[in-house]
């Protein structure tokens, strides 16, 4: 006996199943919080050399702040003062206007900078002087946090299987919660980079504890409308940074407020279950039989133990022991499965790391970076149900190609729409957003679908590491402006064409009956002529 027959014996998707994925969502929206905070605490306003020193009590004192600043710094192209270069003496030559400065000798900044705040409150950047020759160390931040991700996503998978979900997720939400609280007072940057990874770390294990958790407390047919309550629980803590932010102008503020949520959540893991399928594979009976009988009674079901006996649980366990049977390595056994293998893992680097280029990049649009964030969450819903109509009407496999290539154009055209028109590149760069958004959900559903059972844990474990390195990526190729301004742009839209061209070579999906085994993949597939797997995708 499978252990989907005794999930609907308890009922797979009632009121049990609803509460457990209600509490698990709530702490959910800490992840999209913590993800793309970088876009507000190392936000660098406009900035100029200090030029304090360069007045010796006479230079500078009869003349206005204006006139001030123009014989102290050097102007860029549209005559606004350079951010990292001054002159090493007063030129009062340039408030004559034939006078030009573009061939006087410059120097770095010599007394650090004068942070315009008028608009955009202090952030990490001013308050150690994370700009010109250190502006990469606040860039950097995303990656070490993102590091921390992914070498958080290969332990915590690990303890996920060997010591439960329910444990597992209490020290995800304590370690995340103490290293995120502590990363606010941090006094140093070294000191808040070391906590940044770390938060990263733990909040790994939230990502992968509550993922599993939800898909195995119902049947396969409802596991896509599971991924689509997952994906609007990101959606709504992005689009609640945009608003935290906005309120909370103090960064270290903003970390703590957050974070706040998982306090509630440590207080509502006594509510949450163990995952009676981890359970019964772990040879602890009694327990799935107790966590059963509970899901029962709130689901208003005939309890487990009047219709079932032990033994038959122990069949169940040993059912479902045989098919753990299976490691990564079962990924690159055999020929069909090393292609799929290495098809997806691009497809997902791909994936993630130009949805994240564009996250990570809200600025230089004309507005501001509250708004624009928000926009950028915001259309994350219509695009996640968009898509599931789209699936079941072209198909995955072009779902997945179209949406990557299409990100891919949004990307080539805002390269040539000139800076001046800032509402065409917004339009342009949040269709992108969308698409990008769009391909992620896709990426998600088609994985499960393409790999077989017996080792489609591992497969989504194995696609979330190639994905992480994608997301690490991210700000690195963001970096690469200060080489060329385009560069970055470049880089994004080419991954997204090649990722998206590479996504054909992998197999339809749509009405074809889910592989069980490895044998599945490597023989011929056939298409499931009944209704019942299309059911089982909506």
């Amino acid at each position: 006996m499978k252990f989907e027959s005794i999930l609907e014996e308890v009922d797979s998707l009632g009121p049990f199943q609803l509460g457990l994925i209600f509490l698990l969502c709530f702490p959910r929206i800490v992840i999209p919080c913590h993800f793309l905070l970088n876009n507000f605490i190392t936000f660098t306003p406009p900035h100029h050399c200090d030029i304090s020193a360069l007045d010796d009590g006479w230079a500078l004192r009869n003349l206005t702040p204006a006139q001030s600043l123009a014989v102290s710094l050097p102007v860029r192209e549209d005559g606004s003062p350079q951010s990292c270069a001054m002159f090493p003496e007063p030129q009062l030559q340039l408030l004559s206007n034939d006078s030009d400065g573009a061939r006087l000798p410059t120097v770095p900044c010599q007394n650090g900078w004068v942070y315009n705040t008028s608009i955009f409150p202090p952030s990490l950047s001013t308050e150690w002087d994370l700009v010109c020759d250190k502006k990469s160390l606040s860039q950097t931040l995303g990656t070490i946090f993102f590091l921390g991700v992914m070498v958080g996503s290969l332990i915590f998978g690990y303890l996920c299987d060997r010591y439960g979900r329910r444990s597992t997720l209490l020290v995800s939400y304590l370690v995340s919660m103490v290293f995120a609280v502590s990363s606010a007072f941090a006094n140093s940057f070294s000191m808040f980079a070391v906590l940044r990874f770390l938060t990263g770390f733990g909040i790994s294990g939230i990502t992968i504890s509550t993922l599993v958790l939800c898909i195995e407390w119902v049947n396969t047919g409802h596991r896509s409308c599971i991924s689509v309550i997952g994906g609007l629980s990101w959606t709504i803590g992005n689009m609640l940074l945009a608003g935290l932010a906005y309120v909370v102008s103090d960064w270290r503020m903003l970390i703590v407020t957050v974070t706040a949520p998982l306090g509630v959540a440590v207080v509502s893991w006594w509510w949450i279950p163990e995952s009676a399928r981890w359970l019964l594979v772990k040879g602890k009976v009694e327990q799935a039989q107790f966590y059963l009988d509970r899901c029962a009674k709130v689901n208003k079901r005939p309890k487990l133990s009047s219709t079932f006996k032990l033994e038959v649980l122990s069949d169940v366990e040993l059912s479902e022991q045989q098919n753990r049977n299976y490691s990564y390595l079962h990924l690159i056994k055999t020929p069909k499965m090393r292609r799929l293998t290495l098809i997806s893992g691009i497809v997902w680097f791909g994936v993630a790391c130009t949805y994240y280029c564009i996250s990570l990049n809200i600025s230089g649009f004309g507005l501001n970076i509250y708004l624009t964030h928000f926009i950028y969450a915001a259309i994350e819903l219509p695009a996640k149900i968009l898509v599931y109509f789209f699936l079941n009407m072209i198909g995955r496999r072009k779902c997945q190609s179209g949406t990557l290539l299409l990100t891919g154009l949004c990307i080539f055209i805002n390269i040539f729409i000139p800076q001046g028109f800032w509402l065409l590149r917004t339009l342009v760069a949040i269709l992108g957003k969308g698409l990008s958004e769009a391909a992620f959900t896709t990426a998600f559903l088609h994985t499960s679908e393409i790999f077989p059972t017996v080792v489609r844990q591992n497969a989504l474990g194995y696609t979330s590491l190639t994905s992480r390195v994608g997301v690490s990526v991210a700000p690195l190729v963001l970096m690469l402006d200060n080489v060329w301004p385009l560069l970055a742009q470049i880089i994004v839209c080419s991954v997204a064409v090649l990722c998206g061209l590479v996504a054909l070579l992998l197999p339809e999906t749509l009405n074809v009956r889910l592989p069980e085994t490895i044998d599945d993949i490597e023989g011929p597939r056939k298409t499931h002529n009944s209704t019942s797997v299309t059911e089982s995708q909506q």
